[in-house]
């Protein structure tokens, strides 16, 4: 998280909506074997616990059962250049959204990876439009219980929710509209879009 403070918040439905939109995310553990990462979609069940699935090939998978792990998910980020500031002497920096959760992880039961993974496709399917939305009853019996057998479904009970909205709140109003100005133009469309009304 960012150390200066004036980027912290605590807005917790801003939380739940990045987990929602965003949909995917980082897992890092300090493991025996040194510090490991994975890559892996998240699914919020919106009363404070966070469900992802891994390989049971990755190497985390041995080590996350009990384990307290941080889970993190990027939002927009962009370059911000001193040219779009009123007096260009200033340094280059970088806005960006980032999400950090920690908590204890369990491992779930069967039935919870299943309802997971329904939850999952639906969320992204029903993303593509359309009526005909794939789920994992399209699979066949047999397809199915072969790609359920070599994955794994956690559930992290999340203890702390640490958002970071780096959205130049420390330069003048004046400024930001300025950068969030040139951030649309150059196509960061959705981090402008924070500047003007989150980030106040």
């Amino acid at each position: 998280m960012h150390p200066n403070e004036v980027f912290h918040s605590d807005n917790r439905a801003l939380c739940e909506a990045l987990l929602h939109e965003i949909g995917f995310g980082m897992v890092y553990l300090t493991t025996p074997d040194g510090p490991c990462v994975a890559h892996t979609p998240f699914h919020s069940t919106r009363d404070g616990a966070v469900q992802f699935h891994l390989s049971n090939d990755n190497a985390l998978t041995q080590h996350l059962d009990g384990a307290e792990p941080l889970l993190l998910v990027n939002g927009p980020h962009a370059y911000v250049s001193p040219r779009w500031y009123e007096h260009a002497g200033k340094a280059p920096t970088w806005n960006y959204v980032a999400l950090e959760l920690d908590g204890r992880v369990r491992t779930m039961a069967p039935e919870g990876l299943a309802d997971l993974l329904g939850a999952l496709a639906k969320r992204n399917e029903s993303r593509l439009g359309g009526s005909n939305q794939w789920m994992p009853a399209d699979m066949s019996p047999t397809d199915f219980a072969e790609m359920f057998g070599r994955i794994t479904g956690f559930e992290m009970e999340v203890r702390q929710w640490r958002l970071t909205l780096k959205l130049s709140q420390n330069i003048s109003q004046e400024d930001r509209e300025r950068v969030a100005d040139a951030l649309g133009e150059e196509g960061s469309e959705t981090l402008a879009q924070l500047m003007r009304t989150v980030g106040q």
